[in-house]
């Protein structure tokens, strides 16, 4: 019982008890504390994270002098040891996903080493609140702080997107141990903002989201409105600056407009997604928050429109988001360019916040479609299968030009800006509380993975929850319900059946399937009885009384489909991509003979499906043909048939540096002869 409020308020989807808060989402994601994993996909995922990439990034942090830039702030001298100002925050992006698992599993020795850090951070900070380790050291040489706090905070100083990640990692270490000594400081630190920023004082649109997110999260927590209110100041605050436009080429518009920032127009104004990505993701999660806490349906309209052009133009089927590296962010409508892809992988964290918030807020499944998808996709691709390698980038292809391979297809153990291992610190953690939901009396499966909950349906009527499966590499899933209340219990469970099994690949036009499901919808059953059920905004609704030992089964139809995309995604014309389930297969070349950029996948060929448990930590592989094209000599072409072996994207790049390839050519269109 000593955990009870951190079970209620530790992820952003939790329930709100308090009498002062009477607005927020509609619907109610279940705490990642209250499902316990027992699932074969995941929870060695998550066990990797708390025993190798936490400690590993902890030790890298120390190694880099991210950890003494603090021991010189308390010192109040030294030099920057790090490149970048926003380097704090990756210790506090450590922190968080620490507590998180401290919560699932305790462990005190990482318990002491969190407690040293936060007493470190703690005299970091300064008398009044300001806690920015360059500063405080006293180091103002870098271009990017300013002079003067906060000088240069609608830029790149980040002194702002520091405390974010502080107070998103302070809320959650004070809900998983119980103890206020990170939350005090952050107290402290969001008092401060409030003496400097708000209505009649200083007005700045952050240069880099997330204290809207983190300030919202110090509000659910503390109960003070003020900081709520910040959240919200800070959000209308864009649009409102007079950007000097220079000349220059085109991709410079995205800085000479503000538009990289997002802070182009005011946001209730936005209809596009613009400008860096992640900064975008993080906007949008911080307004849903706000509009869902003050029921501000400007937002909301906003918001819809924005979520309509990235997920129905500007979208690579893994789920990543950012067309453009020069920005790190979102290009032209449709130019989803395959070798160029960016796809940060902090920018597919932010996408699964902003998703689940919008399903928070209408209870649609085209959210949760897209949350899932770069789950499975875009995001699990950025961490290595040794818990300690990373991609920042995640393209589509990569192929050898003229020697040399487009793009370092290898995994690295650490970068100069190392936001995305962090990010993947706590992100892991929380995965299953994306599990399930509810909405009155209704509870709704989200996500299908083996665990095990218990939820109170009604006031004083728990139901226990069990879900048993082999997904994603088996389509059928299991779950048993099991009332308290020994004479059953009434209520509707709402079961989301994915697009995918649907026979639709992307809850817009922007991708298709070249066939349409040949098995119909999938088949539900209740205690071995068919069950014949309707669908509503994507879910099976299964309202009836529950009783003890009840089962529901579902076989979800794990088809090998071909996929295309919109006609106006120039780069994909002619070409196919290749899913299983909720996985986008590609071809990598250790099982290709060596390439990838020759293989021509004729269409509608038969894939076989086969586990390979000693590769890759155990993935399911397609095989099939490909015709490979060979130029010998320098002088002729030919093509031969060959085997083609296909492994699921997010498994990529953990055998060394070589060709992969996610869309394929379906014919020879025409060659084009060059010379050197």
């Amino acid at each position: 019982m000593k955990h009870f409020l951190s079970v209620v308020f530790l992820f952003i989807s939790l329930t709100i008890t308090q009498a002062q808060f009477q607005k927020d989402y509609p619907y109610r994601g279940v705490p990642f504390t209250k499902v316990k994993l027992d699932d074969k996909f995941w929870l060695p995922k998550l066990e990797i994270n708390r025993t190798v990439t936490i400690p590993w990034s902890f030790q890298k942090s120390k190694e880099t002098g991210r950890i003494k830039n603090f021991e010189q702030a308390v010192a109040r001298k030294g030099k920057f040891c790090t490149i970048y100002p926003f380097d704090d925050s990756d210790i506090y992006k450590i922190i968080e996903g620490a507590s998180y698992s401290l919560h699932v599993k305790y462990d005190a020795k990482l318990d002491t080493y969190i407690d040293s850090l936060i007493t470190l951070i703690g005299k970091a900070q300064e008398p009044d609140g300001y806690l920015y380790t360059i500063r405080t050291m006293g180091d103002t040489t870098h271009s990017w702080i300013g002079k003067v706090r906060y000088e240069k905070e609608h830029e790149l100083s980040h002194e702002l997107y520091n405390m974010g990640h502080f107070y998103e990692a302070a809320a959650a270490h004070y809900l998983a141990t119980n103890k206020r000594n990170m939350l005090d400081i952050a107290i402290k630190n969001a008092d401060h903002l409030l003496t400097v920023f708000g209505p009649g004082k200083k007005a700045v649109a952050p240069g880099h989201q997330v204290i809207e997110i983190g300030l919202g999260k110090l509000y659910r927590v503390t109960g003070n409105q003020k900081y709520l209110d910040l959240s919200k100041f800070f959000i209308d605050c864009r649009g409102q600056r007079k950007y000097e436009k220079k000349t220059g080429d085109k991709e410079a518009t995205v800085w000479q407009t503000g538009a990289y920032w997002q802070d182009n127009i005011p946001v209730t104004q936005q209809t596009e997604a613009l400008g860096h990505s992640v900064r975008a993701g993080y906007l949008y999660a911080g307004m849903a928050d706000v509009a869902a806490m003050t029921n501000n349906l400007e937002y909301l309209s906003a918001l819809n429109k924005i979520w309509d052009n990235a997920f129905g133009k500007k979208t690579y089927i893994t789920g990543g988001l950012g067309q453009a590296g020069n920005w790190e962010g979102f290009g032209p409508d449709y130019e989803l360019s395959n070798h160029s892809a960016y796809c940060e992988t902090c920018a597919a964290i932010s996408s699964v916040y902003w998703n689940h918030r919008m399903f928070m807020a209408y209870g649609d499944s085209k959210y949760i479609d897209i949350l899932e998808r770069t789950l499975y996709n875009g995001l699990i691709s950025g961490i290595g299968l040794d818990g300690k390698t990373f991609n920042y980038e995640n393209p589509m292809e990569y192929n050898f030009q003229q020697g040399k391979l487009s793009g370092e297809n290898k995994r690295s153990p650490w970068f100069g800006c190392s936001c995305c291992p962090t990010n993947i610190c706590r992100l892991m953690p929380s995965i299953p509380g994306y599990v399930y939901a509810q909405k009155d009396n209704a509870v709704y499966i989200n996500l299908f993975m083996s665990n095990t909950t218990t939820l109170e349906v009604m006031p004083k009527e728990n139901v226990s929850f069990s879900q048993n499966t082999e997904y994603p590499w088996n389509g059928v899933v299991t779950v048993g319900v099991e009332p308290a209340n020994k004479k059953g219990l009434k209520f509707p469970l709402m079961v989301r059946i994915p697009g995918w099994a649907r026979g639709e690949a992307f809850p817009t036009d922007l991708y298709r399937y070249t066939s349409t499901n040949s098995m119909g919808l999938p088949k539900i059953s209740i205690n071995g009885q068919t069950f014949e059920y309707k669908l509503e905004n994507g879910y099976a609704v299964i309202d009836r009384a529950w009783k003890k030992g009840d089962k529901l089964t579902m076989n979800l139809p794990m088809e090998v489909k071909q996929v295309v995309a919109n006609e106006k995604v120039k780069d994909n014309i002619g070409k196919i991509a290749i899913e299983r389930g909720p996985l986008v297969y590609c071809a990598e070349y250790v099982d290709n003979n060596g390439l990838t950029s020759n293989l021509v996948v004729p269409e509608n060929q038969t894939f076989q499906a086969e586990f390979q448990t000693d590769m890759l930590n155990g993935v399911m592989t397609l095989k099939g043909t490909a015709n490979a094209l060979n130029i010998e000599n320098n002088a002729s072409v030919s093509t031969k048939t060959q085997p083609l072996i296909l492994i699921p994207y997010y498994a990529r790049s953990n055998r060394g540096s070589g060709e992969m390839r996610v869309w394929f050519p379906t014919r020879i269109k025409n060659l084009e002869i060059i010379t050197e």
